[in-house]
């Protein structure tokens, strides 16, 4: 099936407008929560604060990356320079693997070995945290739905949010009840919550950068479709990938019987139009191969034959 982009669409000034507010909102709110957080001793809101870091980070990479996609193809980058946002979204994945890992080494020392924490600091800088990453979010939310980019900003600034809820309730147990080990017990949930988002979420990008095949193309109704069609007899060494996000392109050799070698350029234009009707493969490269001079033993998929892919 083809791939669905029927995301909303947001014009690139208004894109990069929202990412610089976004930009500017969590460097203040960062510098202000580490500023609490060292004087309330409180690490939740530190925990917070470096997550906000992370965000202010990745808005910037991701700022950057989309200027850079919208470059035209030139003689260094014959594609384009689209992936760019695919290595933007690993590395802001990336970070967030790695701070989880750290708050869950911070929040188990604090856990051994609890400190004071003010209790109204946390509260009130948690509720000015959670403000800031609700407006971030909805900010990135309509964008996130076409961009692998600016989904990892979103569920960025969607795990701020939740963080700072946990923060909020955190502060509020302290001042209460004097709860003390709730603060790096709730800087471990949040860590924790950290690691799943980036874990589940990292594979996208990785299987683009790998050239994997689209997850939203079937491979075997593509080939069926192609060994299907007039004039052809089989087909092999296919590739299928992402040149970018929402560009998937079709690379194989197309075996033609005597007949439709004879037509080839009928044959041609006919799969072509097939694969960007049904499966909506805008980029195809076919090599046509006559029945009787075509490779044998070739594999299905890469360049090798079959003897060599076993």
């Amino acid at each position: 099936m083809p791939h669905d982009h029927g995301h909303a669409q947001t014009d690139p000034a208004t894109g990069d407008r929202r990412v610089f507010i976004a930009i500017w909102a969590n460097g203040l709110l960062t510098f202000a929560q580490i500023i609490g957080g060292i004087l309330s001793g409180s690490l939740a809101l530190i925990a917070d604060a470096l997550h906000n870091f992370s965000d202010m980070a990745s808005l910037v990479i991701a700022f950057a990356a989309r200027k850079i996609a919208r470059r035209p193809a030139d003689d260094r980058m014959t594609f384009g320079y689209g992936r760019v946002e695919i290595v933007a979204a690993l590395i802001n994945y990336t970070t967030l693997i790695l701070i989880g890992l750290y708050l869950i080494y911070e929040g188990g020392i604090r856990l051994i070995d609890p400190t004071e924490v003010q209790g109204w600091t946390v509260v009130v800088l948690g509720g000015v945290a959670l403000v800031v990453d609700t407006l971030t979010a909805l900010l990135t939310y309509s964008m996130q739905k076409g961009s692998v980019n600016i989904r990892a900003l979103f569920l960025h600034n969607l795990s701020d949010a939740l963080a700072s809820v946990a923060v909020v309730i955190g502060g509020s147990l302290i001042i209460i009840y004097d709860m003390r080990w709730v603060d790096p017990a709730i800087t471990i949930g949040i860590a924790f919550y950290i690691l799943y988002l980036a874990i589940i979420e990292i594979g996208e990008p990785i299987r683009t950068l790998m050239l994997g095949s689209p997850p939203s193309i079937d491979n075997n109704a593509v080939l069926e479709a192609l060994r299907s069609a007039e004039g052809v007899e089989d087909v092999h060494h296919v590739h299928l990938w992402q040149m970018q996000e929402h560009e998937v392109a079709l690379d194989c050799h197309i075996v033609l019987t005597a007949d439709g070698w004879s037509k080839t350029e009928n044959v041609k234009a006919t799969l072509k139009s097939l694969l960007r009707g049904d499966f909506g493969i805008r980029h195809s490269s076919l090599e046509f191969e006559h029945v009787d001079r075509a490779h044998k033993n070739a594999a299905l998929y890469g360049h090798g034959n079959v003897a060599e892919a076993e």
